[in-house]
């Protein structure tokens, strides 16, 4: 019986044959989908496990060679991911043993890595709370230019239209005019009841249901602070949406709507002022979406801190 190292070297390994015909460079050749746990601390001291879907490509720079080491990179994902802490630090020598191990045939090596973190969430008045689910992509690459790594998350939350809003208080108003004469005198019980009667909401601003999607680098020194970015931004923002809800939580919600009206335009620059000041950010690009309710196409904005060598367009 032959041993296990006799019978790996039997085995032939087409994947290194040239193919003359077919010569040429590479720019990144890997696996995606690799399902793996990971295990990340999204801030607050807590190491969550969580269901992964990870890509992991090097370059082939090696025209003669026909193919790389896949299941190299398949067993470096299971041995970094699958056993430790996420963080920069193991993603950057996860990558550099990508390239080790294709030594001679690559330079470049990238990984995406992408999962949902539950973090837990308070209520707005109430003393209760409730988790939410947020996406995590890690987008980080290792070539001669040195290591990058982006975070990207999505913040959802409630956008109220300014115009809808100004539209709505020239109504309410109007109907005021209409139910309390100029010549008459206005009496407080009278007015109050006319505000918490129909009549005094006899237009509504809408609102709709918005998507702001993050791409941060933060600095070197820093650690991947989901929590820390999410509270950043959500503060930003002032109406992000909520888990447990009762009366209380409902009431101090439409107060946020009310005192956070906001077109997109607005909000894109109220996460760019925000990030611009969070030290641990050097570059940032975020995509706004404000699903509307008044048509069927979306209101859309774009911010970035656009550092050199930053961000392109995002999709």
């Amino acid at each position: 019986m032959h041993s296990h190292e006799n019978t790996a070297r039997l085995m032939p390994d087409v994947a290194t044959q040239a193919q003359p015909h077919l010569a040429g460079a590479l720019d990144w050749v890997g696996m995606d989908g690799i399902e793996v746990p990971v295990h990340f601390d999204a801030g607050d001291g807590e190491v969550q496990r969580a269901s992964a879907q990870v890509g992991a490509f090097v370059n082939l720079g090696r025209p003669d060679k026909r193919g790389i080491h896949m299941s190299r990179l398949y067993l470096l994902v299971d041995k970094y991911l699958g056993t430790q802490p996420l963080s920069a630090a193991t993603v950057r020598t996860m990558l550099q043993e990508f390239l080790t191990s294709h030594d001679g045939l690559a330079d470049r090596a990238r990984v995406s890595i992408r999962f949902e973190q539950l973090v837990r969430r308070a209520a707005l008045r109430s003393a209760n709370s409730g988790w939410r689910a947020y996406p995590v992509s890690i987008e980080a690459s290792l070539c001669a230019d040195g290591f990058q790594l982006e975070l990207g998350t999505e913040v959802v939350y409630s956008s109220t239209c300014p115009a809808s809003a100004a539209l709505s208080r020239q109504l309410i108003q109007e109907q005021f005019a209409r139910d309390f004469g100029a010549a008459e005198p206005v009496d407080r019980a009278a007015v109050l009841a006319w505000l918490g009667s129909d009549k005094g909401m006899v237009a509504t601003p809408h609102a709709q249901r918005s998507v702001a999607r993050l791409l941060v680098r933060f600095v070197d020194t820093a650690a991947l602070d989901l929590i820390g970015l999410l509270d950043c931004v959500e503060q930003a923002l002032g109406t992000p949406v909520q888990t447990a809800v009762k009366r209380e939580d409902e009431q101090a919600f439409a107060l946020a709507n009310g005192s956070n009206l906001m077109f997109c335009e607005d909000a894109a620059r109220r996460i760019q002022n925000a990030l611009d000041n969070d030290a641990r950010i050097t570059d940032f690009h975020v995509r706004l979406e404000h699903q509307e309710s008044l048509h069927p196409h979306d209101a859309v904005a774009y911010a970035s801190k656009g550092v050199a060598g930053g961000y392109g367009s995002m999709p």
